[in-house]
């Protein structure tokens, strides 16, 4: 019996290519986004089957939830990808997109997870993979809305590793590194405001992630490691993805906060 499936923000990026590689791998797909109706790839797929999902929309997830069982009779695994980033002075946020910033990324990402944990605790068995970010271990300036939410997910993640295996569910993480999708584009958030004092800083990290030698990794090697984890049948918590994230893990591991912050610096300085 074909294994399944549910994918969230697989309308691009990661989410996109995560589907199309489970689907090449011989799996049943639920690729779930917020306007399907515009989806001209996956919808050509055998055994897709594309459904509305909004993380922020309780009646969706839901929705999304039972119309993939009953496509399918079961769903062996869950990617919760869904998600975008915003970065800038926090000075300069308004409260709204704050609040949209952890509505999206953190309690999003939970009322998917608690929507099939029954179905999961019935059957006892399943994968929980929440993508992450090297940004859920370490931090870049600006980004204190961002990097709130990965480290929320990365903490609900390993709090989660213990109860899901009472269950026979496995929680695993995803750290990927650069990627190139259009985190820069649509699933962006960046607040400049028009506080002087912040533009050094702006105009350096902007500078920063221009960079023509920055490592980027393409979204389907996120896919093959995502398929890992969810494949391998270890206990394993955390995959990271890309040079870029082992370098920069690696050091923060190692280095003392006032050396880390040191090296970060030297970089913006450049």
């Amino acid at each position: 019996m074909k294994k399944t499936i549910l994918i969230t923000g697989a309308s691009s990026g990661i989410g996109k290519s995560t589907a199309l590689h489970f689907q090449k791998q011989g799996w049943n797909v639920i690729a779930t986004m917020r306007s399907p109706e515009k989806e001209t790839e996956l919808n050509r797929l055998e055994n897709v089957q594309l459904e509305k999902l909004d993380v922020l929309d309780l009646e969706s997830i839901e929705k999304a939830f039972k119309n993939g069982i009953t496509k399918f009779g079961k769903i062996d695994a869950l990617i919760n990808n869904a998600g975008y980033g915003a970065y800038g002075p926090l000075e300069t946020f308004p409260r709204e997109n704050i609040i949209r910033q952890f509505n999206t990324n953190v309690i999003g990402l939970m009322d998917v997870t608690k929507a099939i944990i029954p179905h999961f605790r019935e059957n006892k068995s399943g994968a929980i993979v929440n993508i992450s970010s090297i940004g859920g271990q370490m931090t870049f300036a600006l980004g204190s809305l961002y990097h709130g939410t990965k480290f929320a997910v990365e903490g609900i993640s390993e709090s989660l590793h213990y109860e899901m295996k009472e269950i026979g569910v496995k929680v695993k993480i995803v750290e990927p590194g650069f990627i190139a999708t259009d985190f820069g584009g649509r699933s962006f958030d960046f607040q400049t405001g028009n506080i002087e004092d912040y533009q050094p800083i702006i105009n350096a990290l902007m500078k920063q992630w221009q960079n023509p030698n920055n490592t980027v990794s393409p979204p389907s090697l996120v896919a093959e490691v995502i398929y890992k984890a969810v494949t391998d049948g270890t206990d394993q918590l955390r995959y990271r993805v890309g040079d870029d994230a082992n370098f920069l893990l690696d050091n923060r591991k190692k280095m003392s906060d006032s050396e880390f912050f040191e090296m970060m610096n030297s970089q913006l300085e450049k």
